[in-house]
């Protein structure tokens, strides 16, 4: 298969350069006579699609199998797997402490990142007379930027993006494109928001009263923390007194969708389609999987884990792993999924002891039926 050229440019890094660059150590399968240190790399790719003169790397014991019909000119490797890798894997080893780490910083070299913009303020943009923008900052065309509004440096706010009046944004944000931000929206520093993700909308709370729906006004707001990373097409509601609050360091993936009045903790991390209901809370370092869904006014605590398409209907305590639907700790939830795959096994057994009971009080009827009539006197 032909390669094309990443980003219009080839990068080539020579073995031995990697290997100084990485702090790793190079060596060959066992049966080899030695490394081509001079051979040179030009990409990266997965175990499955690396071809010759690509780095791949083994993340764990567990993908070594994959290793069988791996490609790769070089792999990088834990130590402790080397000897076992090199068992099936015919390019040049490249030994690390932290493999994944070594990868990532390798692509960065063979894929270096384009440079960041440098367009400024675009004539392009609409932006209201009162806003304040930071120093190297750049405003992409078709932004909107609202009355009140505050920039901090270093901002990159891309094309459609649309800045409610009274938002206030720190130092070093991105914005993609067709993000909204509701008014007196506020996000922190280094904050990543992807595109078309929606920040500061009303939540859904409604009065019921003389036989329709009613709107609350929302007059809160909504908060972000720094170094949030906000997904595509996520949705996080504004208060409806108070804030929603996302605490710094989390990570929140596509379409998640956090309601009114909620409070997320530092450095959680959601899965795509994960729901909370209005008024719940989190800890620090709490992580949900993917479609789980938390409901209202509950709280999930420190260090807890949510798993993927669970549904959470009670509180979670602090360092609990819960799971399933109604979601439950994930030991008891396993006891339950095992006995239920015993179901049908037990069916079959329990009819059988149903015909074994009628067969016997059949036979024990017919006993008593035969049976000769007491004599009296």
């Amino acid at each position: 298969m032909r390669r094309i050229p990443w980003r219009g440019r080839i990068v080539a890094i020579a073995v031995d350069h990697l290997s100084r660059v990485l702090g790793g150590e190079l060596r060959d399968r066992a049966d080899a006579e030695g490394c081509d240190s001079a051979a040179e790399v030009t990409d990266v790719a997965t175990l499955e699609r690396a071809e010759p003169g690509q780095l791949a790397y083994l993340e764990s014991e567990k993908h070594l199998p994959r290793l069988k019909h791996c490609r790769a000119g070089v792999l990088i490797v834990h130590p402790s797997l080397a000897e076992r890798a090199s068992e099936t894997f015919g390019g040049t080893l490249l030994t690390v402490s932290d493999p994944q780490g070594a990868f990532i910083q390798a692509m960065l070299l063979l894929r270096p990142p384009r440079p960041r913009s440098t367009i400024g303020i675009s004539p392009q943009a609409i932006i209201d007379p009162t806003a304040r923008i930071g120093a190297g900052c750049n405003v992409f065309p078709l932004a909107v930027i609202g009355a009140d509004v505050v920039v901090g440096e270093n901002c990159d706010i891309h094309p459609g993006v649309v800045i409610g009046d009274g938002c206030v944004i720190g130092r070093d944000v991105t914005l993609h494109p067709g993000v909204v931000l509701y008014a007196d929206t506020r996000l922190g520093d280094r904050v990543i928001v992807h595109a078309h993700a929606v920040i500061g909308a009303d939540g859904f709370g409604y009065r019921f009263a003389e036989g329709r729906f009613h709107k609350l006004p929302h007059t809160g707001r909504a908060i972000i923390g720094d170094d949030v990373e906000i997904g595509a097409a996520a949705t996080i509601d504004r208060a409806m007194i108070d804030a929603t609050v996302v605490g710094e360091g989390t990570k929140i993936d596509n379409l998640v969708m956090i309601a009114h009045n909620c409070e997320i903790g530092r450095h959680n991390a959601f899965a795509s389609q994960v729901g909370f209901a209005g008024s719940c809370r989190t800890g620090d370092y709490v992580r949900c999987g993917g479609q789980a869904g938390i409901g209202g006014h509950l709280s999930v605590g420190d260090g807890a884990t949510v798993g993927p398409q669970a549904g959470v209907i009670w509180d979670v305590p602090a360092g609990e792993k819960h799971h399933g639907a109604p979601a439950g700790p994930d030991k008891e939830k396993i006891r339950v999924e095992l006995a239920t795959r015993k179901l049908p096994e037990m069916r079959k057994q329990l009819q059988d002891l149903a015909r074994q009971v009628a067969a016997l009080q059949q036979a024990a009827e017919s006993a008593d039926a035969a049976a000769p009539e007491p004599v009296t006197t």
